[in-house]
């Protein structure tokens, strides 16, 4: 079914159905999908969710992930995502694109571009990846403010703060911050770059709200499965860039290989078929709506 017949992606908001997900347990594994088609790939392999990057989508846009792009740059990637695939979206919001009404601004618009969940976190700009050093924060009334904010704008958006405090201000820290965090309105708390198994779980063991492990590859957090996050106390858990990576990686050696070799011949093994990308988009979907409803009629005589 194409979205342009699919009634049912509008019946329950995407936020509800992102918070049936995550109350349905035992945890809410949400592959980072920077486009439409990788959201559509999610899908096809049993994901119920995904999340938008914004360190993904920028470098997609071939920038870095410094809070350059707009709340509106960010809406279009978002209503893409809903369009192709359907899925309640988690979306990265960084740091709120503002104060109180830019974050209020930026929860409307993109629940209406079909948001399920956004994030926002204690960053000031210019912000940085979590897992880079020397970060600085926004004191934590400034962002128990953000967060209140978005909770006072949302009607069924899942509003998740971020703490990147435990790696500049240390773990209790942190923990306090969260805290403070759900008493602003926070539905769940995201706690970035944490560095063990240890650290996982106590941060768990202090927080009383569901939790979001983010399981980037090249930084600070070990490697850890889903179950592994589950078994530690968390409910969602993201892999932001990974799509990216893997397809900028492929584009890497295709480039190489033209370069090289004066064509394509030599990836033609690693490349999606024409068939399977019109069965992944629904191509022949969208041919028999046009055979249907735009009909050939002859002139009259």
């Amino acid at each position: 079914m194409t979205y342009l017949t699919a009634s049912s992606q509008s019946a329950v908001s995407a936020g509800k159905r992102f918070r049936t997900l995550l109350d349905a347990g035992p945890i809410l594994r949400l592959p980072g999908a920077h486009n439409g088609m990788a959201a559509l790939q999610a899908q096809a392999h049993g994901f119920d969710a995904v999340y938008l990057s914004g360190a993904a989508m920028s470098a997609s846009a071939g920038i870095p992930d410094v809070g350059i792009l707009t709340v509106d740059e960010v809406a279009r990637r978002v209503a893409e995502l809903s369009r192709a695939a359907g899925l309640p979206i988690l979306v990265d919001g960084d740091t709120g694109y503002g104060e109180a009404l830019n974050v209020m601004h930026m929860v409307r618009v993109f629940e209406d571009a079909g948001a399920g969940a956004v994030h926002i976190e204690d960053q000031i700009l210019p912000k940085k990846c979590g897992h880079l050093n020397d970060k600085k924060l926004a004191t934590v009334d400034e962002m128990a403010a953000k967060v209140a904010a978005a909770a006072a704008a949302r009607r069924d958006l899942v509003v998740i703060a971020r703490t990147d405090a435990i790696a500049t201000e240390g773990f209790d820290a942190g923990v306090a911050r969260a805290k403070r965090y759900l008493e602003a309105g926070a539905d769940a708390i995201f706690p970035e770059a944490l560095t063990s198994a240890e650290m996982f779980r106590a941060f768990a063991a202090a927080i009383d709200a569901p939790l979001l492990a983010n399981m980037t590859e090249f930084g600070r957090t070990p490697f850890f499965t889903a179950a592994e996050f589950a078994d530690m106390g968390y409910r969602m858990v993201i892999w932001p860039v990974s799509s990216l990576r893997v397809a900028a990686k492929a584009q890497e050696k295709l480039y190489a290989s033209i370069r090289d070799t004066g064509g394509t011949q030599a990836m033609l093994g690693r490349m999606q078929t024409r068939a399977e990308l019109y069965d992944l988009i629904r191509y022949h979907e969208f041919e028999a709506l046009d055979a249907s409803i735009v009909a050939t009629t002859l002139p009259q005589q």
